[in-house]
């Protein structure tokens, strides 16, 4: 679900909540490796001006399945001499982590032991979260336009804990946050919206209001999750999990695991692809993929 390049020029809608935007979160993002780089950043990646020992660092990284981003302090520039400073995290599993190094050689950063849920060595555990907003302006306008006053307005709310980063998909859903390490998407955010998305977070909730899901799990599960969520109230960030799933022509059935207190229940969900039109005259009309619930009924009820 990418943005045009350079522009900002999306349909009414996308950046005020008024589209569906869930289960739309990067399906490919399950590890992390977050590189401080003060800028200039260019539209991609690759056409960014980086050190070679820092290239060859994302490229390994990319070639592993590890997510790289480019991060910066908001409003400060300094420059990159001195140790590459990274974090790197996993999305996956019951207790996603994240830790943070710094490394004179590149080379020593053991991205093996990372895809394999391991703590490189040199990195230490962080307990506080990581937020990230994208304000990579050369990717699409709008990350800057929308996204650069909301970085700077968490940051000064929630000092250490958030940093500019380049595109995390989903340009037309900016501004865009990222939670870390669960790898929580949220998008077309307001300063209110994106604060209280932040403090739910800090206290292991999510907030379904432009929650657009977790990174790293298929959009149907995404979905399904969602909607297990909508269907119960269940906010805890660990408490609603898919199981299994199985794909039937377009239609994904998913059993999605709900934790209460005391118990658990189990869902059957059958989401369906359907299509959104945003509603802003034919010459700019833009249809977005999404999905719509076809069947949710309970399993097994909570066990005391």
């Amino acid at each position: 679900m990418m943005g045009k390049a350079n522009g900002c020029d999306h349909p009414a809608g996308l950046h005020t909540g008024a589209a569906p935007i869930y289960a739309s979160a990067t399906v490919g993002a399950r590890f992390w490796l977050l590189i401080e780089h003060s800028g200039p950043w260019a539209a991609y990646l690759d056409e960014c001006k980086l050190p070679v020992k820092t290239r060859a660092l994302i490229d390994r990284a990319t070639a592993l399945g590890v997510r790289p981003q480019l991060i910066r302090r908001t409003g400060r520039r300094a420059g990159d001499s001195g140790p590459l400073h990274v974090f790197v995290g996993s999305s996956t599993g019951p207790e996603p982590w994240l830790a943070e190094g710094s490394f004179t050689d590149p080379n020593d950063l053991d991205l093996e032991a990372l895809v394999h849920g391991v703590v490189p060595e040199s990195c230490i555990l962080v307990s506080a979260p990581v937020f990230l907003v994208c304000t990579h302006a050369k990717r699409n306008a709008c990350c800057a336009r929308i996204g650069l006053p909301l970085a700077r307005f968490l940051d000064e709310q929630l000092p250490g804990e958030v940093w500019e980063t380049t595109h995390v998909g989903g340009d037309r859903y900016a501004a865009n946050l990222v939670c870390l390490p669960h790898g929580l998407y949220y998008g077309s955010m307001s300063q209110a919206a994106a604060i209280a998305a932040a403090n739910a977070y800090r206290h292991g909730e999510v907030v379904l209001d432009r929650y657009r899901g977790r990174a790293g799990i298929p959009e149907p599960s995404q979905a399904a999750e969602h909607f297990v969520r909508s269907h119960t109230g269940e906010l805890s960030v660990s408490a609603v999990a898919v199981e299994s799933s199985r794909s039937d022509g377009d239609t994904t059935v998913c059993i999605v695991k709900c934790n209460v207190p005391g118990g658990s229940s189990r869902f059957r969900v059958v989401v369906e692809p359907a299509v959104f039109a945003a509603p802003c005259g034919i010459a700019c009309a833009e249809e977005i993929s999404t999905y719509r619930l076809a069947e949710l009924s309970l399993l097994t009820p909570a066990l005391t």
